[in-house]
């Protein structure tokens, strides 16, 4: 479904020597999969994801999405970040139906209305509709953010830190929320996280970066059956597998 070729990255800024943050990336991706790049900071994670986005243009190379090469963001490929990005003068529920302003479709507003009621409820906000994002917890926000993602029905996920910024307590219980999610939706997804647990968790495979410049280190299966647990022997290992990879 993504194929990534021979990304070469390089920042030129006038007065300061070229800085090379991506050599030579290349992986792909097949649809439904979920793929977790993990890596130092520096590594060039975030402008790898960029690229794939396309936010940020690269040196060489391409991106190739459903056999298009991408030059531009597509409703079709959506990002969640970190920050959530919500419009704090807006709803919950208005701040949900920004992904149908941003697409052009056919719907009625009791068809968009039905449809947001089913996401807020997918996402355990129901009866938060009309509250707004200072009124609300980090964690309901990172909700509010993929259900607004999600109402687009995009093809391909691409995230980068989302649940960075919550405690322990609200990321566990958005971990499994999100993927109950992608069971039923059935996207493909792209997320670059710092956390290791976070990546076995999910992923269907971790690519490991190293930096100076950012270059792929290895790409690890993660073939762990059923409900994956941070204490099992199986999930230690992979874990000290990706550790291992990350210090040498």
């Amino acid at each position: 479904m993504i194929e990534v070729k021979g990304i070469n990255k390089t920042f030129i800024n006038e007065g300061r020597e070229p800085l090379h943050v991506l050599k030579d990336v290349s992986f792909s991706v097949k649809k439904q999969e979920f793929i977790c790049i993990i890596g130092s900071s520096g590594c060039g994670k975030t402008t790898l994801l960029n690229i794939m986005g396309g936010f940020v243009a690269p040196t060489s190379g391409e991106v190739i999405i459903e056999g298009v090469s991408i030059k531009k963001p597509s409703p079709r490929y959506i990002s969640i970040f970190q920050d959530y990005k919500l419009l704090p003068w807006r709803t919950v529920r208005k701040n949900i139906e920004l992904g149908f302003e941003a697409k052009n479709h056919n719907l009625s507003k009791q068809e968009i209305t039905k449809i947001i009621d089913a996401q807020l409820d997918s996402v355990g906000l129901t009866g938060f509709d009309d509250f707004r994002p200072t009124e609300i917890s980090g964690g309901m926000k990172q909700r509010v953010a993929i259900a607004r993602a999600l109402v687009l029905e995009p093809a391909i996920l691409f995230m980068d830190e989302p649940f960075g910024a919550l405690d322990a307590l609200t990321r566990d219980d958005l971990h499994n929320k999100f993927r109950a999610l992608l069971k039923r939706s059935g996207q493909t997804v792209v997320m670059v996280t710092h956390n290791l647990n976070e990546a076995i968790f999910f992923a269907d495979r971790i690519i490991v970066m190293k930096p100076n410049p950012g270059r792929i280190e290895s790409i690890i299966d993660i073939n762990l059956p059923g409900e994956r647990s941070n204490f099992t022997d199986d999930f230690l290992k992979v874990r000290d597998e990706i550790f291992s990879c990350l210090n040498t």
